[in-house]
């Protein structure tokens, strides 16, 4: 066996492989949990602003009208 066609066939798998990842990631059958999948960071993001404002409603509205309060003075 020569060289070339051991390359020859390096790239034919690496060519079977390619087809086979883009398959398999573009199969509908897996449409709906990859955008499920794509929408975690947001629904994390959503958890903790709705966290926060349970936690901070009354301790950031009295920091904010402390704030705005000396922003007015000046």
């Amino acid at each position: 066996m020569d060289i070339n066609v051991l390359r020859q066939i390096g790239v034919v798998l690496g060519a079977i492989a390619f087809l086979a990842i883009c398959w398999w990631a573009f199969s509908p059958k897996r449409k709906k949990r990859f955008e499920e999948d794509a929408k975690l960071p947001f629904a994390d993001e959503q958890e903790s602003i709705e966290e926060d404002a349970r936690k901070g409603d009354s301790h950031s509205a009295d920091e904010g009208g402390a704030k705005q309060e000396q922003g007015q003075e000046k």
